[in-house]
């Protein structure tokens, strides 16, 4: 059975050659990177804000080395956010941008099982001992002109990957908010003031509970700022936020 699977395979791969998640240049497999690509992607490494999760190459930071050895930013300590920690795969510029706008915006599906793969190193063990993973959510006009939900999407396959439980049904959006592009850091949490709720009979979802929040991408920070707010309010004793991309003003 597996040698027919086999053949089937290559003979798929005649029809339909893998390449470039990308630029579409030949690969060796599927839903993989051309070696152009994966050398552009600017992969976030240590050492990083254990909190923002920025890299200090990019804020300039010395980093303070605190008790366990943490390495928390200036900023960190100065405006602490309301999760207790972020992750990212990739500073949001070039090959990254470029698969999370293929995602979000040209409904390549296809895109999430990668990049859930990428993130899931970037979680660590915060995934694994986690409780459960929750997506943030879209409101629901948008997901029914859009049809799915990116972050969704990549929580979907985070929870296949490390075994967690996935809480698709337990944060829901009640506002419907403007588009966050071209707003201010203020306006943008004004526009998500208010916007996510505890969908009723969930909540022993998040009391008491270790929880991963994950996005697409972080900018400002609004929308899993206040996503974290609530999950807080609601009892979860942690809440990491897990994004794909991570968007930083400062030049490499």
């Amino acid at each position: 059975m597996q040698g027919v699977t086999g053949i089937l395979r290559r003979m798929a791969d005649v029809v339909y050659p893998p390449v470039c998640a990308a630029c579409g240049a030949l690969t060796a497999r599927h839903g993989a990177l051309c070696p152009s690509c994966w050398q552009s992607v600017h992969f976030i490494e240590h050492p990083f804000c254990d909190v923002l999760g920025i890299p200090f190459a990019f804020n300039h930071e010395t980093g303070i080395d605190s008790e366990g050895g943490r390495l928390v930013s200036a900023k960190a300590i100065a405006e602490p956010p309301r999760y207790d920690r972020l992750r990212a795969v990739a500073i949001h510029d070039g090959v990254a941008r470029k698969l999370v706008h293929g995602l979000k915006y040209r409904d390549r599906t296809e895109l999430a099982i990668m990049m859930a793969s990428w993130m899931q190193r970037a979680g660590g063990d915060h995934l694994l001992r986690c409780d459960g993973i929750v997506p943030v959510p879209l409101h629901w006009t948008r997901f029914a002109s859009r049809k799915f939900n990116q972050s969704a999407e990549l929580a979907r396959h985070l929870s296949r990957l490390c075994d967690r439980p996935l809480l698709a049904s337990t944060l829901k959006r009640v506002k419907r908010t403007s588009r966050q592009v071209g707003l201010s850091a203020k306006g943008r949490k004004d526009n998500v003031r208010a916007a996510f709720a505890i969908v009723p009979g969930h909540e022993s979802d998040v009391f008491g509970k270790r929880l991963v929040l994950v996005d697409d991408v972080h900018t400002t920070g609004a929308t899993v700022s206040a996503a974290s707010a609530l999950l807080k309010r609601a009892g979860a004793t942690e809440v990491t936020v897990l994004t794909f991309a991570l968007a930083i003003s400062a030049p490499i």
